[in-house]
């Protein structure tokens, strides 16, 4: 990443997401100036999506949809994987970043990248694995995404997440962090649109059958010392 795109995004940051208009609106005025920069700048800071993606069962001949893809690069860890799925959705609303996603995606003939709310678009036919990547606390009725993306699963299909959080700090053998920490942790991410909560775990355990769920602790980029939780979660839906 050169001086130039790297300098684009961290100004991007530091104005901090936009806090009138739509949430369409807003993801565009904030992600626009930084989308061909987003994927560089941002494999230091998104851990364990590759380790999700490794985690998630996808059969051969399924139908695959990740909601808030972004600029798609989640989908790149699946390799060739994704030859053997039937169809691959990637869900959006931010045009800057679908662009990207429809240039990554190109080669695939199975890919189809939609613009659209992830909290209500549905496909055509039950899919067999959803997931979100670092997008739930992106989306501001969260709750509504994870129930939208539970009912386009077909039974016995599943639901994947990865996404920084607020882990319960009376939960025993949970990563734990300072009060100080996840107060600032909040602030700086809410700053930029990201919206740490701890209702995330405890809602997709409670929706789903949990077969894998994982709390870790990530740096972040120019932040020397600071650590931030995140968690990979993989449930499946039994009826």
């Amino acid at each position: 990443m050169n001086l130039v795109a790297e300098a684009r995004v961290l100004l991007a940051l530091a104005r901090g997401a936009a806090r009138d208009g739509s949430h369409a609106q807003r993801l565009q005025r904030f992600y626009a100036p930084q989308a061909d920069a987003y994927d560089a700048f941002r494999e230091r800071l998104l851990h364990g999506r590759r380790e999700l993606v490794d985690l998630l069962p996808t059969p051969a001949g399924g139908h695959l949809v990740e909601l808030g893809a972004g600029t798609g690069r989640t989908l790149e860890f699946f390799g060739l994987r994704l030859a053997q799925l039937a169809t691959v959705e990637a869900v959006d609303l931010c045009p800057a970043l679908l662009d990207v996603a429809r240039q990554r995606l190109a080669s695939w003939p199975n890919a189809r990248v939609v613009e659209a709310d992830a909290s209500r678009y549905r496909p055509s036919q039950p899919v067999d694995a959803a997931y979100f990547s670092y997008a739930l606390t992106m989306i501001p009725d969260w709750r509504a995404a994870i129930d939208n993306a539970l009912a386009m699963l077909r039974p016995g299909g599943v639901l994947g997440a990865v996404d920084f959080h607020l882990p319960h700090a009376d939960t025993e053998g949970r990563v734990r962090t300072s009060t100080r920490v996840s107060r600032f942790s909040q602030a700086w991410f809410a700053h930029d649109g990201v919206h740490l909560s701890r209702e995330h775990l405890p809602h997709l355990r409670a929706c789903l059958a949990t077969e894998i769920c994982l709390e870790r602790m990530a740096p972040v980029p120019y932040l020397p010392g600071l650590r931030v939780p995140y968690y990979i979660f993989v449930g499946r839906k039994l009826r």
